[in-house]
This record gives C-alpha cells, structure tokens and sequence, in this order.
C-alpha cells in the first residue's frame, strides 16, 4: 500500500507493451462494488476469499501481463506460495520505508479501509511499521526485492528490466 505498485506496474506494462491489471480494481469490476463496501458489509475475510479466487485465476490464465496486488494479498491463505512457486512468474517486493510509506498515505488515508481510522501521521507510520514487520516473512518470499525510496518509477522500471532480461 502506497509503495508505487500501480504507477510502476502501469509504466512497466506501457514499456513492455503487456496488459495492466490491479488486483483490487479488477476484483471491483469483477463483483460489481468497491472494496470499501466489501469490507464495510461482508467484512474483510469474505474480501480476502475473493481476492484469492480473482488471483488464482488472473494467474492461471496463461496471458503475460503486469499484476500488482494489495499489499495484504500475499500473507492470506497460500497466495505467497501460488504466486512464487509458478515458474514462468516473476514476482517483486517493492520496498519502502514506513516513513516514505505513511508520507504518500496520509493524504488519502479515507479512501483506505485499513486506515481510515488513523488520526495523525505518526500513529500511521507507526500502523505501518507494524503491518510491515508482520508481513515481511511472506513479502521476503518473492523473487527479488527492491528498495524503492528516493527513487523513481522510470529508475525502478530499469531495475526490473534488468530482472527480466
């Protein structure tokens, strides 16, 4: 959440000519409702079973594509292991620092169910660091991990393209 997911992965896909897709919009458009109202009247776990179908078969689909995933999607059910244990997957820890992280957030914190209730930047960085260091376990499965502050979408885009070559 707030590490450049969407804009990296849309200029990567733009680069490389693939097809975009945010798990979290594709699951709205999919179920016909936000993630908020998901959240708010079937609570988080009834999202996160549908974020797990909508993942397994974006994955399965065979089509070459750029997916970025909320930042929870990887410590639910086995998601972390679907997703590194496919070989023709390549799968990234875009990492950022609490700081950099509650900076970008705070300002759209009440678009974020997750967050919404966080009064102050403090007590969001501090929400964030927690959440972090709970996740890194499953965010340290991924392929390969980047350090995302104080650079930019174009920098990290030659990072990863240098994976992929």
């Amino acid at each position: 959440m707030g590490c450049g997911k969407s804009a990296l992965g849309k200029h990567l896909a733009a680069r490389k000519s693939l097809p975009f897709i945010d798990l979290d919009d594709y699951i709205e458009s999919q179920e016909n409702t936000s993630i908020s109202k998901m959240f708010k009247k079937e609570g988080e776990l009834y999202f996160r079973k549908k974020e797990r179908l909508h993942l397994k078969s974006l994955l399965s689909n065979n089509v070459q594509s750029i997916i970025s995933l909320g930042g929870g999607t990887p410590i639910y059910y086995d998601n972390i292991d679907f997703i590194t244990q496919k070989e023709d997957h390549l799968s990234l820890y875009l990492k950022t620092s609490p700081k950099v992280l509650a900076e970008r957030l705070f300002k759209e914190k009440n678009h974020r169910p997750m967050i919404a209730h966080l009064d102050t930047s403090e007590a969001l960085e501090e929400f964030i660091a927690k959440h972090l260091f709970e996740r890194s376990p499953f965010y340290h499965k991924a392929d390969h991990h980047l350090t995302t502050d104080n650079k930019t979408v174009e920098e990290i885009a030659d990072q990863i393209e240098k994976l992929l070559a």
